[in-house]
């Protein structure tokens, strides 16, 4: 009887962790028809590193417009652009752009397109726990790594329940490093400049053009 008890549990489990699974990857196919539905999304996004064994505690803001694989990255100080060709990567601290035709549709290229993306592939994900923020609810979907070789123990990604759109990424790395980007404000559709991801070379007179290839 026991036996039978013990195997009718494990069968209702099993159930109820393949439809928490399922409400998950129900979740994460409209976060992505969504980001795929807007012409551009413009992010203002706060960016957090910490890990208490290391005493490390960084915090950084920055902003990204993204059109397609086409952006504008700014952060920490450094203004990165991909035209859908070539990146450039402009540092004032140091008077130099560094240009590169590394291509965007490379897989191991990590862009701000394929950040609202990224979980699409090479993860197992669950359903997780609901937090109320500010008023929001945001469901939390815990993302492992298949790959035995990511630096990454986990992630929980935190979705927007009534937008559909990502609130923020939390990544716990295996040696107990902990980051977090959250999204400040997220806009979606904006008036851009037609040169919105042209390199301007004529904005750094003074500036040493590195090109890699």
């Amino acid at each position: 009887m026991n036996k039978i008890l013990s195997i009718a549990i494990l069968f209702l489990v099993t159930i109820t962790a393949n439809a928490q699974d399922k409400k998950a990857k129900d979740l994460l196919d409209q976060v992505t028809a969504k980001i795929k539905s807007y012409n551009n999304i413009t992010i203002d996004f706060k960016y957090t590193l910490t890990n208490n064994k290391e005493n490390i505690n960084k915090e950084s803001k920055g902003n990204v417009i993204i059109q397609g694989n086409k952006y504008v990255l700014n952060f920490m100080g450094v203004t990165k652009i991909f035209d859908g060709k070539k990146s450039y990567t402009i540092v004032p601290e140091d008077e130099e752009v560094t240009v590169s035709s590394l291509s965007d549709n490379d897989e191991k290229a990590i862009t701000p397109s394929k950040m609202l993306t990224f979980f699409n592939s090479g993860y197992k994900f669950s359903w997780d726990i609901l937090q109320d923020v500010k008023g929001r609810k945001i469901q939390y979907i815990k993302l492992i790594p298949t790959n035995a070789k990511d630096q990454r123990k986990e992630i929980l990604l935190g979705i927007d329940s009534q937008t559909k759109n990502i609130y923020n990424v939390i990544e716990m790395g295996k040696n107990g490093t902990r980051t977090t980007l959250t999204v400040n404000s997220f806009k979606t559709n904006q008036p851009l400049s037609k040169n919105q991801f042209t390199f301007v070379a004529s904005k750094y007179p003074n500036y040493y053009i590195n090109k890699l290839d």
